[in-house]
Formats: C-alpha cells, sequence, structure tokens
C-alpha cells in the first residue's frame, strides 16, 4: 500500500509558476510509475506528467514544455514545476503511483494515462486567474 499526500496548491495569475510536492510512504514495484492527474470541472481525468524509477517522464501535450516533473528518490517525494501557468490549468491535481507499465499504443513507459495508475492522493488544487 502506498499512501500519497499533495501540497503546493495555491492561487496565482496568469503567467505565473506553482510548485507541487508529492510525499509518498514508501517507495515498491507498485510505485515503479509515479505521475501527476488533473480533472477541471466538468472534464475527464487529463494525465500531466509522468516519471519511470529511473528518472525517464513524458507530458501531456498541453503542458509539454511548460511543466516539469522530478522526483527525489531518497527523501520518496515527487515534484510538478509549472511555469506559464494559464487558466485552462485551474483543477485540481493529484498525485498518482502504479506498476511499471508501457503503453500499448505509443510505446511511452509509465504513460501520463490515469487508468494506469492505482494508488491516488487527495489532491490539491491550483487556480490560475488572468
Amino acid at each position: 500500500q502506498v499512501q500519497l499526500v499533495e501540497s503546493g496548491g495555491g492561487s496565482v495569475q496568469a503567467g505565473g509558476s506553482l510548485r507541487l510536492s508529492c510525499a509518498a510512504s514508501q517507495y515498491t514495484v507498485g510505485s515503479d510509475c509515479m505521475a501527476w492527474v488533473r480533472q477541471a470541472p466538468g472534464k475527464g481525468r487529463e494525465g500531466v506528467a509522468a516519471i519511470t524509477r529511473s528518472g525517464a517522464t513524458s507530458y501531456g501535450d498541453s503542458v509539454t514544455g511548460r511543466f516539469n516533473i522530478s522526483k527525489d528518490n531518497a527523501d520518496k517525494t515527487l515534484y510538478l514545476q509549472m511555469n506559464s501557468l494559464q487558466t485552462a490549468d485551474t483543477a485540481p491535481y493529484f498525485c498518482a503511483a502504479g506498476p511499471f507499465s508501457r503503453d500499448r499504443a505509443t510505446g511511452i513507459l509509465c504513460p501520463p494515462i490515469a487508468r494506469y495508475y492505482n494508488y491516488w492522493g487527495q489532491g490539491t488544487q491550483v487556480t490560475v486567474s488572468s
């Protein structure tokens, strides 16, 4: 069982930056992949970014070039640096963990797709105003 606790959300103006953190209770084979997923009101879950145990990363199309996912294995902490924030980025952001996976369609390891993850945090709200 992997427990995840997010922090760092808040309110920011468009063009600003925020850094999210996710503290994991442990790293196991059940958390070989870790990701950030968001779900805006009235919309489905959207994978934002993901990272493998070895540090390879992948991003959703809407955040590529603006967001950066990283992790500190010693502290068991996952990060999401968000720059050039847009009003469309407003949503609760969830930290997720899951076993090692490869998306059959794209070949991406630990893809930023919600269905590959089975441990979830409680979420942290990000609000971007114009």
